[in-house]
């Protein structure tokens, strides 16, 4: 039976769900209080230089495949992606640096020169991350999971003891792996995810093959051509997208919601709500007149926010050469830049810095001669009441700095656009907790590496979708997490049909 069913928020989870979800042919209404839909995933312009300003690496184009396909559609037909190789230009202080491929034999070459033991490591650590990925497949990339025992209906024993779980991540690397480069290499794949190889279970390791046996890539003409592409469908499927429209409240009456009122105080009805906003904020602004908001959002606070970011799109009139597409400059000490960002909640005072020159495989996001440079360096999420504004200055410079200190010459000399992010305003723009890049962290202790339920414990027709739900952030997570519940909803909407026959 079709549902009229509103999605709060046009980041990624929500507009992936409500492609599904009109395929399955239910009435769709997306409401984005800002004025363009996609959440993280945006752009940013100015003389004439074009910048992807969140996701820059694409893994897992399957993801985008298999939804497109679920409206009966060919991905290829909406957006064209590039594969990138190599696929990551790695630089230490020490002078360091080393081309991540996936060319192996390249790969293994680069090895031998720094660790030769490492070379033989790697193909084992590379074997056990695969392992991971497929006993993945069986459960975590195909069903909206709410914890353990949603896992273990879909393994043995055997497979989930395969998992590791007493185990990290880094725990994981340093099994493997010898030299200290290539261990902090490897330990950095965690923060696709915004989390700790310190505390993130050792299955996690999988995001090793994720890149490396499954690829990176780049959508033609920037990465926000994702989006375009999932508005595009939306609209022949008869979807309203309607921007500039905050929703203040979702409007209940016992268990259910009966749709949503809007900041301007009109009112949209619904039969089921499905919310791209992170679930704890939800409960702290259009849930808060429920008289459980408030205990539920204390009892979800074990799911505490992934790191958020400093960001800096620099168009600079020059051309670096030693940069590729994707570029890491690491910080000297990852025991101390992983303590201080998720221990002592601090900026570290020398951040691993990633810089990404989508020009360098696509000329037309920047000038003749010059450069696109998206930069971010990880900082904490922000406590409540808590800014990042009188930080903004000094951290610029300790990034810029770092730049020009391995290899960037002249770096300030070069800027002539540039625009910035912090914390507080990625908090303000998409309502993510504490500024929140990734959703939920993955913490083995806090809360097992899972995600908060996509079905509300409030009401009976609310569901969630977004990072800090399962399977967490990044692009192809996020999309994966609005197709899941989208399985969900139309599982308990059979279920409930059945019931009353």
């Amino acid at each position: 039976m079709s549902k009229k069913i509103i999605v709060i928020g046009g980041g990624l989870g929500g507009l992936s769900s409500a492609i599904r979800l009109a395929a399955d042919g239910h009435q769709v209404t997306v409401l984005e209080k800002n004025e363009r839909a996609g959440g993280k995933l945006n752009m940013r312009s100015g003389k004439g230089y074009s910048f992807d300003t969140g996701p820059s690496i694409l893994t897992m184009p399957w993801v985008l495949e298999q939804l497109f396909a679920s409206a009966g559609r060919r991905l290829e037909d909406y957006m064209t992606l590039v594969r990138v190789e190599p696929q990551w230009r790695t630089f230490f202080e020490d002078g360091v640096t080393l081309d991540i491929t996936s060319d192996l034999p390249q790969l293994l070459k680069q090895f031998e020169q720094i660790s030769p033991a490492d070379a033989a490591g790697f193909l084992s650590y590379l074997q056990y991350s695969q392992n991971m990925y497929l006993l993945n497949t069986k459960s975590f990339y195909n069903r909206s999971l709410s914890g353990l025992s949603d896992l273990r209906r879909f393994h043995s024993m055997k497979e989930l003891l395969s998992m590791d779980p007493l185990r990290t991540m880094h725990q994981t690397t340093n099994r493997f792996l010898k030299d200290t480069h290539i261990r902090q290499l490897f330990d950095f794949f965690i923060m696709y995810i915004g989390s700790s190889p310190y505390s993130a279970p050792a299955v996690l390791s999988q995001l090793i093959y994720v890149q490396m046996g499954l690829g990176i890539y780049y959508v033609e003409g920037g990465m926000y051509q994702i989006a375009e592409a999932m508005l595009k469908l939306l609209g022949e499927l008869g979807v309203e997208v309607r921007t500039s429209s905050p929703v203040a409240q979702v409007q209940t009456l016992g268990r259910s919601a009966t749709g949503v009122i809007l900041e301007d105080g009109s009112f949209v009805d619904a039969d089921l709500i499905v919310s791209n906003l992170e679930v704890i904020p939800a409960h702290h602004s259009i849930l808060q007149q429920h008289p459980k908001a408030a205990e539920r959002a204390k009892d979800l606070s074990k799911y505490v926010p992934t790191v958020s970011g400093l960001v800096l799109l620099l168009g600079v009139d020059n051309v670096y050469e030693g940069l590729l597409h994707h570029n890491f400059f690491f910080s000297q000490d990852p025991d101390r830049e992983f303590s201080d960002i998720f221990v002592e909640g601090k900026a570290t005072s020398d951040p691993t810095v990633y810089v990404g020159v989508s020009s360098k495989s696509d000329p037309s996001q920047a000038p003749l001669g010059k450069e696109n440079l998206f930069v971010l360096t990880h900082v904490p999420p922000l406590k409540p009441g808590e800014s990042f504004a009188s930080q903004k200055e000094a951290y610029r410079d300790i990034v810029l700095s770092k730049l020009e200190r391995m290899g960037l010459t002249d770096l300030r000399q070069h800027i002539e656009f540039e625009y910035t992010f912090i914390p507080d305003d990625i908090q303000h723009l998409y309502g993510s907790n504490g500024g929140s890049i990734y959703g939920v962290v993955t913490d083995r202790k806090l809360n097992g590496g899972f995600k908060i339920p996509s079905k509300s414990d409030l009401l009976d027709n609310l569901y969630f979708v977004g990072g800090s739900t399962h399977p967490g952030g990044g692009v192809p997570m996020v999309t994966l997490s609005g197709q899941l519940t989208a399985d969900l909803i139309k599982e308990q909407l059979d279920r409930a049909e059945k019931s009353v026959m």
